[in-house]
Protein backbone atom coordinates (compact mmCIF):
# COMPACT_ATOMS: atom_id res chain seq x y z
CA UNK A 1 0.00 0.00 0.00
CA UNK A 2 1.57 3.34 -0.88
CA UNK A 3 1.64 5.97 1.05
CA UNK A 4 2.48 10.05 0.50
CA UNK A 5 4.87 12.41 2.02
CA UNK A 6 4.30 15.07 4.31
CA UNK A 7 3.03 18.08 2.66
CA UNK A 8 5.19 20.95 2.01
CA UNK A 9 4.59 24.10 3.84
CA UNK A 10 3.03 26.11 0.99
CA UNK A 11 0.09 28.16 -0.10
CA UNK A 12 -2.80 25.55 -0.58
CA UNK A 13 -3.57 27.20 -4.10
CA UNK A 14 -1.70 29.46 -7.12
CA UNK A 15 -4.11 32.44 -5.63
CA UNK A 16 -4.76 31.80 -2.25
CA UNK A 17 -6.91 35.05 -1.66
CA UNK A 18 -9.81 33.49 -4.45
CA UNK A 19 -9.56 30.09 -2.66
CA UNK A 20 -10.04 31.86 1.10
CA UNK A 21 -12.61 33.99 -0.45
CA UNK A 22 -14.42 30.37 -2.10
CA UNK A 23 -13.93 28.06 1.03
CA UNK A 24 -15.79 31.07 2.90
CA UNK A 25 -18.40 31.18 0.73
CA UNK A 26 -18.73 27.54 0.21
CA UNK A 27 -18.58 27.08 4.07
CA UNK A 28 -21.89 29.24 4.49
CA UNK A 29 -23.90 27.46 1.83
CA UNK A 30 -22.76 24.23 3.40
CA UNK A 31 -23.76 25.12 6.94
CA UNK A 32 -27.44 25.96 5.26
CA UNK A 33 -27.46 23.28 2.89
CA UNK A 34 -26.37 20.23 5.62
CA UNK A 35 -29.76 21.57 7.79
CA UNK A 36 -31.84 21.02 4.60
CA UNK A 37 -30.21 17.46 3.94
CA UNK A 38 -30.30 16.23 7.24
CA UNK A 39 -33.66 17.09 8.49
CA UNK A 40 -35.15 15.10 5.23
CA UNK A 41 -33.14 11.97 6.55
CA UNK A 42 -35.05 12.15 9.97
CA UNK A 43 -38.33 11.70 9.37
CA UNK A 44 -38.38 10.41 5.38
CA UNK A 45 -39.36 7.11 6.04
CA UNK A 46 -41.58 7.80 8.80
CA UNK A 47 -42.87 9.98 6.61
CA UNK A 48 -43.51 6.87 3.89
CA UNK A 49 -44.18 4.80 6.52
CA UNK A 50 -47.01 6.61 7.92
CA UNK A 51 -48.62 7.59 4.65
CA UNK A 52 -48.06 3.99 3.42
CA UNK A 53 -48.87 1.95 6.60
CA UNK A 54 -45.86 -0.11 5.31
CA UNK A 55 -42.50 -0.87 6.91
CA UNK A 56 -41.26 -2.30 3.57
CA UNK A 57 -41.67 0.10 1.29
CA UNK A 58 -39.82 2.47 4.51
CA UNK A 59 -37.00 2.26 2.13
CA UNK A 60 -38.63 4.40 -0.64
CA UNK A 61 -38.01 7.76 0.24
CA UNK A 62 -34.39 7.12 0.92
CA UNK A 63 -33.77 5.68 -2.63
CA UNK A 64 -36.41 8.01 -4.21
CA UNK A 65 -34.36 11.24 -3.45
CA UNK A 66 -31.17 9.09 -3.90
CA UNK A 67 -32.31 8.55 -7.81
CA UNK A 68 -32.80 12.09 -7.81
CA UNK A 69 -29.30 12.44 -6.59
CA UNK A 70 -28.21 11.03 -9.49
CA UNK A 71 -29.74 12.92 -12.18
CA UNK A 72 -29.38 16.22 -10.55
CA UNK A 73 -25.76 15.02 -10.59
CA UNK A 74 -25.60 14.78 -14.43
CA UNK A 75 -27.48 18.43 -14.64
CA UNK A 76 -25.54 20.45 -11.39
CA UNK A 77 -22.04 18.74 -13.53
CA UNK A 78 -22.98 19.66 -17.14
CA UNK A 79 -23.92 23.31 -15.78
CA UNK A 80 -21.05 23.63 -13.91
CA UNK A 81 -18.69 22.18 -17.08
CA UNK A 82 -20.27 25.43 -18.83
CA UNK A 83 -21.27 28.09 -17.02
CA UNK A 84 -18.82 27.09 -13.67
CA UNK A 85 -19.39 26.17 -10.20
CA UNK A 86 -21.65 28.91 -8.97
CA UNK A 87 -24.49 28.03 -11.43
CA UNK A 88 -24.51 24.48 -11.01
CA UNK A 89 -24.83 24.75 -7.47
CA UNK A 90 -27.35 27.71 -7.27
CA UNK A 91 -29.41 25.46 -9.68
CA UNK A 92 -29.13 22.34 -7.72
CA UNK A 93 -30.27 23.59 -4.18
CA UNK A 94 -32.80 25.69 -5.79
CA UNK A 95 -34.37 22.61 -7.05
CA UNK A 96 -33.96 21.24 -3.79
CA UNK A 97 -35.79 23.82 -2.11
CA UNK A 98 -38.85 23.28 -4.87
CA UNK A 99 -38.71 19.48 -3.76
CA UNK A 100 -39.42 20.21 -0.20
CA UNK A 101 -42.34 22.38 -0.92
CA UNK A 102 -43.59 19.69 -2.81
CA UNK A 103 -43.39 16.97 0.16
CA UNK A 104 -45.06 19.10 2.11
CA UNK A 105 -48.13 19.35 -0.12
CA UNK A 106 -47.66 15.74 -0.24
CA UNK A 107 -48.28 14.91 3.08
CA UNK A 108 -51.10 17.68 3.72
CA UNK A 109 -53.35 16.29 0.64
CA UNK A 110 -51.98 12.43 1.88
CA UNK A 111 -50.98 11.96 -1.81
CA UNK A 112 -48.24 9.25 -2.20
CA UNK A 113 -47.36 9.85 -5.35
CA UNK A 114 -46.60 13.34 -5.24
CA UNK A 115 -44.65 12.66 -1.99
CA UNK A 116 -42.03 10.44 -4.50
CA UNK A 117 -42.25 12.71 -7.50
CA UNK A 118 -41.57 15.29 -4.89
CA UNK A 119 -38.63 13.27 -2.76
CA UNK A 120 -37.08 12.83 -6.37
CA UNK A 121 -36.91 16.22 -6.97
CA UNK A 122 -35.64 16.74 -3.75
CA UNK A 123 -32.71 14.76 -3.71
CA UNK A 124 -31.10 17.57 -6.16
CA UNK A 125 -30.40 19.16 -2.59
CA UNK A 126 -28.54 16.07 -1.85
CA UNK A 127 -26.29 16.01 -4.93
CA UNK A 128 -25.59 19.40 -4.72
CA UNK A 129 -24.42 19.34 -1.22
CA UNK A 130 -21.78 16.73 -2.73
CA UNK A 131 -21.08 17.94 -5.82
CA UNK A 132 -20.08 21.40 -3.83
CA UNK A 133 -16.68 19.35 -2.38
CA UNK A 134 -14.91 19.39 -5.73
CA UNK A 135 -15.73 23.13 -6.00
CA UNK A 136 -13.37 23.39 -3.01
CA UNK A 137 -10.79 21.06 -4.50
CA UNK A 138 -10.70 23.16 -7.62
CA UNK A 139 -8.15 25.76 -6.78
CA UNK A 140 -5.99 23.47 -4.15
CA UNK A 141 -2.67 21.65 -5.26
CA UNK A 142 -2.62 18.22 -5.07
CA UNK A 143 -0.60 18.06 -1.53
CA UNK A 144 -3.60 19.92 0.04
CA UNK A 145 -6.69 18.98 -1.65
CA UNK A 146 -7.64 16.44 1.15
CA UNK A 147 -8.19 19.03 3.96
CA UNK A 148 -9.59 21.53 0.95
CA UNK A 149 -12.35 18.58 0.36
CA UNK A 150 -12.41 18.58 4.15
CA UNK A 151 -13.20 22.31 4.91
CA UNK A 152 -16.62 22.24 2.45
CA UNK A 153 -17.37 18.90 4.35
CA UNK A 154 -17.07 19.98 7.77
CA UNK A 155 -18.99 23.16 6.98
CA UNK A 156 -22.10 20.75 6.88
CA UNK A 157 -21.73 19.68 10.71
CA UNK A 158 -23.06 22.72 12.00
CA UNK A 159 -26.25 22.29 9.55
CA UNK A 160 -26.43 18.33 9.62
CA UNK A 161 -26.50 18.49 13.24
CA UNK A 162 -29.02 21.40 14.14
CA UNK A 163 -31.44 19.73 11.45
CA UNK A 164 -32.59 16.72 13.24
CA UNK A 165 -32.74 18.18 16.72
CA UNK A 166 -35.26 20.16 15.05
CA UNK A 167 -37.56 17.93 14.33
CA UNK A 168 -39.56 18.23 17.13
CA UNK A 169 -39.69 22.08 17.09
CA UNK A 170 -40.74 22.04 13.44
CA UNK A 171 -43.15 19.29 13.61
CA UNK A 172 -44.88 21.22 16.27
CA UNK A 173 -44.99 24.72 14.16
CA UNK A 174 -46.28 22.54 11.39
CA UNK A 175 -49.23 21.14 13.69
CA UNK A 176 -49.39 24.99 14.18
CA UNK A 177 -49.89 26.13 10.66
CA UNK A 178 -52.12 22.92 9.80
CA UNK A 179 -49.59 20.60 8.62
CA UNK A 180 -48.75 16.70 9.54
CA UNK A 181 -45.84 16.90 11.82
CA UNK A 182 -43.69 14.58 9.91
CA UNK A 183 -43.31 17.21 7.17
CA UNK A 184 -42.42 19.94 9.48
CA UNK A 185 -38.69 19.19 8.77
CA UNK A 186 -39.13 19.81 5.36
CA UNK A 187 -40.41 24.10 6.28
CA UNK A 188 -36.77 23.91 7.33
CA UNK A 189 -35.33 22.08 4.52
CA UNK A 190 -36.92 24.26 2.22
CA UNK A 191 -35.86 27.39 3.17
CA UNK A 192 -32.13 26.16 3.90
CA UNK A 193 -31.84 24.86 0.29
CA UNK A 194 -32.73 28.28 -0.84
CA UNK A 195 -30.62 30.38 1.17
CA UNK A 196 -28.00 28.25 0.03
CA UNK A 197 -28.81 28.81 -3.38
CA UNK A 198 -29.12 32.62 -2.72
CA UNK A 199 -25.42 32.74 -0.58
CA UNK A 200 -23.90 30.82 -3.91
CA UNK A 201 -25.37 32.98 -6.42
CA UNK A 202 -24.67 36.44 -4.93
CA UNK A 203 -21.28 35.66 -4.00
CA UNK A 204 -19.19 32.42 -5.20
CA UNK A 205 -17.37 35.25 -6.77
CA UNK A 206 -14.68 34.06 -9.00
CA UNK A 207 -16.03 30.81 -9.73
CA UNK A 208 -13.19 28.14 -8.66
CA UNK A 209 -13.69 26.22 -11.87
CA UNK A 210 -13.60 28.79 -14.29
CA UNK A 211 -10.85 30.88 -12.12
CA UNK A 212 -8.58 27.28 -12.49
CA UNK A 213 -9.11 27.08 -16.22
CA UNK A 214 -7.79 30.81 -16.74
CA UNK A 215 -5.08 30.12 -14.77
CA UNK A 216 -3.96 27.24 -16.16
CA UNK A 217 -4.03 28.36 -19.71
CA UNK A 218 -2.44 31.44 -18.55
CA UNK A 219 0.34 29.21 -16.79
CA UNK A 220 0.63 27.46 -20.73
CA UNK A 221 1.05 30.21 -22.46
CA UNK A 222 3.74 31.33 -20.49
CA UNK A 223 5.63 28.20 -20.44
CA UNK A 224 8.51 27.69 -22.98
CA UNK A 225 7.37 25.41 -26.18
CA UNK A 226 3.70 25.78 -25.55
CA UNK A 227 0.72 27.09 -27.39
CA UNK A 228 -1.85 29.30 -26.36
CA UNK A 229 -4.05 26.27 -26.74
CA UNK A 230 -4.99 24.32 -23.46
CA UNK A 231 -3.46 21.50 -22.90
CA UNK A 232 -6.43 18.44 -22.56
CA UNK A 233 -4.45 15.75 -23.70
CA UNK A 234 -1.85 15.28 -20.82
CA UNK A 235 1.52 15.49 -22.43
CA UNK A 236 4.43 16.50 -20.75
CA UNK A 237 5.97 20.22 -20.36
CA UNK A 238 5.20 21.36 -17.41
CA UNK A 239 4.37 20.91 -13.56
CA UNK A 240 0.57 20.75 -14.08
CA UNK A 241 1.05 18.71 -17.31
CA UNK A 242 3.31 16.28 -15.38
CA UNK A 243 0.99 15.87 -12.78
CA UNK A 244 -2.23 15.06 -15.60
CA UNK A 245 0.45 12.64 -17.26
CA UNK A 246 1.12 10.82 -13.72
CA UNK A 247 -2.80 10.67 -13.35
CA UNK A 248 -3.43 9.01 -16.87
CA UNK A 249 -0.28 6.62 -15.86
CA UNK A 250 -2.87 5.90 -13.09
CA UNK A 251 -5.74 4.81 -14.74
CA UNK A 252 -7.32 2.73 -12.15
CA UNK A 253 -7.40 5.65 -10.01
CA UNK A 254 -10.94 6.82 -11.30
CA UNK A 255 -12.28 3.20 -11.03
CA UNK A 256 -10.60 2.48 -7.44
CA UNK A 257 -12.48 6.09 -6.16
CA UNK A 258 -15.62 5.83 -7.57
CA UNK A 259 -15.35 2.01 -5.72
CA UNK A 260 -14.65 3.10 -2.41
CA UNK A 261 -17.50 5.91 -2.50
CA UNK A 262 -19.78 3.45 -4.32
CA UNK A 263 -19.54 0.85 -1.41
CA UNK A 264 -19.47 3.63 0.97
CA UNK A 265 -22.51 5.12 0.31
CA UNK A 266 -24.63 2.23 -0.36
CA UNK A 267 -23.56 1.11 2.72
CA UNK A 268 -24.47 4.08 5.15
CA UNK A 269 -27.66 4.77 3.23
CA UNK A 270 -28.83 1.01 4.07
CA UNK A 271 -28.17 1.43 7.33
CA UNK A 272 -28.72 4.78 8.18
CA UNK A 273 -32.35 4.84 6.58
CA UNK A 274 -33.60 1.65 8.55
CA UNK A 275 -32.03 2.47 12.24
CA UNK A 276 -35.20 5.78 12.76
CA UNK A 277 -37.60 3.21 11.57
CA UNK A 278 -36.03 0.47 13.82
CA UNK A 279 -35.83 2.66 17.37
CA UNK A 280 -39.61 3.71 16.58
CA UNK A 281 -40.61 0.47 16.51
CA UNK A 282 -38.86 -0.16 19.71
CA UNK A 283 -41.09 2.77 21.35
CA UNK A 284 -38.40 5.60 20.61
CA UNK A 285 -40.28 8.78 19.90
CA UNK A 286 -38.59 11.30 17.23
CA UNK A 287 -36.79 13.14 19.41
CA UNK A 288 -34.72 10.25 20.53
CA UNK A 289 -34.22 9.15 16.59
CA UNK A 290 -33.47 12.71 15.78
CA UNK A 291 -30.23 12.91 18.15
CA UNK A 292 -28.98 9.65 17.19
CA UNK A 293 -29.17 10.94 13.28
CA UNK A 294 -27.64 14.71 15.00
CA UNK A 295 -24.52 12.34 16.24
CA UNK A 296 -24.51 10.14 12.68
CA UNK A 297 -24.21 13.44 10.74
CA UNK A 298 -22.12 14.77 12.80
CA UNK A 299 -19.79 11.72 12.52
CA UNK A 300 -20.13 11.87 8.46
CA UNK A 301 -18.61 15.83 8.36
CA UNK A 302 -17.11 16.91 11.83
CA UNK A 303 -14.00 14.88 11.63
CA UNK A 304 -13.31 15.90 7.88
CA UNK A 305 -10.28 18.33 9.05
CA UNK A 306 -8.99 15.01 10.48
CA UNK A 307 -9.72 12.67 7.74
CA UNK A 308 -8.36 15.12 4.94
CA UNK A 309 -5.37 15.30 7.13
CA UNK A 310 -4.81 11.74 7.13
CA UNK A 311 -5.67 11.43 3.42
CA UNK A 312 -2.79 14.06 2.66
CA UNK A 313 -0.21 12.90 5.28
CA UNK A 314 -0.55 8.99 4.65
CA UNK A 315 -2.13 8.32 1.48
CA UNK A 316 -5.31 7.57 -0.02
CA UNK A 317 -5.43 4.26 -0.42
CA UNK A 318 -4.66 3.86 3.88
CA UNK A 319 -7.58 5.87 4.90
CA UNK A 320 -9.69 4.38 2.07
CA UNK A 321 -8.83 0.93 3.74
CA UNK A 322 -9.87 2.35 7.20
CA UNK A 323 -13.03 3.31 5.76
CA UNK A 324 -14.06 -0.30 4.99
CA UNK A 325 -13.15 -1.47 8.54
CA UNK A 326 -14.56 1.55 10.02
CA UNK A 327 -18.12 0.43 8.54
CA UNK A 328 -17.93 -3.19 9.45
CA UNK A 329 -17.54 -2.45 13.10
CA UNK A 330 -20.42 0.02 12.49
CA UNK A 331 -22.39 -3.12 10.93
CA UNK A 332 -21.67 -5.25 14.15
CA UNK A 333 -22.50 -2.51 16.78
CA UNK A 334 -25.73 -2.01 15.15
CA UNK A 335 -26.36 -5.58 14.38
CA UNK A 336 -25.62 -6.02 18.50
CA UNK A 337 -27.05 -3.52 19.78
CA UNK A 338 -30.23 -3.99 21.88
CA UNK A 339 -33.33 -2.22 20.59
CA UNK A 340 -33.59 -0.34 23.53
CA UNK A 341 -30.27 1.01 23.77
CA UNK A 342 -30.18 4.36 22.56
CA UNK A 343 -25.97 4.93 23.37
CA UNK A 344 -25.14 2.01 21.13
CA UNK A 345 -27.15 3.00 17.89
CA UNK A 346 -25.69 6.57 18.64
CA UNK A 347 -22.07 4.74 18.51
CA UNK A 348 -23.17 2.28 15.50
CA UNK A 349 -24.03 5.24 13.79
CA UNK A 350 -21.27 7.43 14.66
CA UNK A 351 -19.25 5.03 13.16
CA UNK A 352 -21.10 4.57 10.31
CA UNK A 353 -20.72 8.55 9.49
CA UNK A 354 -17.27 8.48 10.61
CA UNK A 355 -16.08 5.19 7.58
CA UNK A 356 -18.33 6.71 5.56
CA UNK A 357 -16.03 10.50 5.88
CA UNK A 358 -13.02 8.44 5.12
CA UNK A 359 -14.30 6.99 2.12
CA UNK A 360 -15.62 9.93 0.45
CA UNK A 361 -12.44 12.11 1.82
CA UNK A 362 -9.86 9.74 0.12
CA UNK A 363 -12.12 8.84 -2.54
CA UNK A 364 -12.56 12.60 -3.83
CA UNK A 365 -8.87 13.10 -3.79
CA UNK A 366 -8.46 9.84 -5.79
CA UNK A 367 -11.03 10.74 -8.48
CA UNK A 368 -9.13 14.40 -8.54
CA UNK A 369 -5.75 13.53 -8.97
CA UNK A 370 -6.84 10.84 -12.05
CA UNK A 371 -9.10 13.33 -13.83
CA UNK A 372 -7.73 16.48 -16.48
CA UNK A 373 -9.03 19.81 -15.08
CA UNK A 374 -10.95 19.96 -18.96
CA UNK A 375 -13.13 17.10 -18.07
CA UNK A 376 -13.27 17.35 -14.52
CA UNK A 377 -16.47 18.61 -13.94
CA UNK A 378 -18.42 15.98 -16.45
CA UNK A 379 -16.59 12.92 -14.79
CA UNK A 380 -17.01 14.15 -11.16
CA UNK A 381 -20.80 14.72 -12.11
CA UNK A 382 -20.78 10.75 -13.11
CA UNK A 383 -18.85 9.50 -10.17
CA UNK A 384 -21.49 11.22 -8.25
CA UNK A 385 -24.33 9.42 -10.39
CA UNK A 386 -22.79 6.31 -9.57
CA UNK A 387 -23.16 7.19 -5.84
CA UNK A 388 -26.58 8.39 -5.87
CA UNK A 389 -27.18 5.11 -7.87
CA UNK A 390 -25.59 3.17 -4.81
CA UNK A 391 -27.49 5.12 -2.48
CA UNK A 392 -30.81 4.27 -4.18
CA UNK A 393 -29.95 0.78 -4.02
CA UNK A 394 -29.28 0.81 -0.30
CA UNK A 395 -32.14 3.10 0.53
CA UNK A 396 -34.89 0.88 -1.28
CA UNK A 397 -33.10 -2.52 -0.71
CA UNK A 398 -33.21 -2.25 3.20
CA UNK A 399 -36.57 -1.47 4.07
CA UNK A 400 -37.11 -4.91 2.30
CA UNK A 401 -34.35 -6.55 4.14
CA UNK A 402 -35.81 -5.57 7.24
CA UNK A 403 -39.31 -6.48 6.66
CA UNK A 404 -37.99 -10.04 5.87
CA UNK A 405 -34.27 -10.79 7.57
CA UNK A 406 -34.65 -7.72 10.66
CA UNK A 407 -32.65 -5.01 11.40
CA UNK A 408 -29.42 -7.11 12.51
CA UNK A 409 -29.05 -8.94 9.35
CA UNK A 410 -28.85 -5.69 7.29
CA UNK A 411 -26.27 -4.12 9.73
CA UNK A 412 -24.01 -6.72 9.41
CA UNK A 413 -24.68 -7.53 5.83
CA UNK A 414 -23.94 -4.14 5.03
CA UNK A 415 -20.58 -4.07 7.12
CA UNK A 416 -19.39 -7.28 5.39
CA UNK A 417 -20.01 -5.96 2.16
CA UNK A 418 -18.04 -2.87 2.64
CA UNK A 419 -14.65 -4.99 3.08
CA UNK A 420 -15.19 -5.40 -0.74
CA UNK A 421 -12.88 -2.35 -0.45
CA UNK A 422 -9.72 -3.46 0.86
CA UNK A 423 -9.07 -6.27 -2.24
CA UNK A 424 -9.52 -3.77 -4.71
CA UNK A 425 -7.20 -1.61 -2.84
CA UNK A 426 -4.65 -4.65 -2.52
CA UNK A 427 -5.08 -4.88 -6.82
CA UNK A 428 -4.46 -1.03 -7.27
CA UNK A 429 -1.43 -1.19 -5.42
CA UNK A 430 -0.25 -3.82 -7.06
CA UNK A 431 -0.53 -2.45 -10.23
CA UNK A 432 1.30 0.89 -9.58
Amino acid sequence: MTSTTPAPPTTTSPHPQAQRRILTVLVISQILSGAGLAAGITVGALLAQDLLGSTGLAGVPSAMFTAGSALAAVAVSRISHHRGRRAGLAAGYLTGAIGSAGIIAAAVTGNAVLLFLALFVYGAGSATNLQARYAGADLATPAHRGRAVSTVLVATTLGGVAGPNLAAPTGNLAHVLGIPPLAGPFLLAGAAYALAALVLALWLRPDPLLLARTLHTTQQQAEPGTTGTPDTTGTPGGPDQLHRAAARRRSPGVLLGTLVMILTQLVMVAIMTMTPVHMHDHGHGTAASGLVIAIHVAAMYLPSPLSGWLVDRYGRLTIASASGLTLLAAGIVAATAPGDSVALLALALALLGLGWNFGLTSGTAIITDAVPLATRAKTQGMVDVAISIAGATGGLASGLIVAATGYPLLAVAGGLLALAILPAIAATARSR
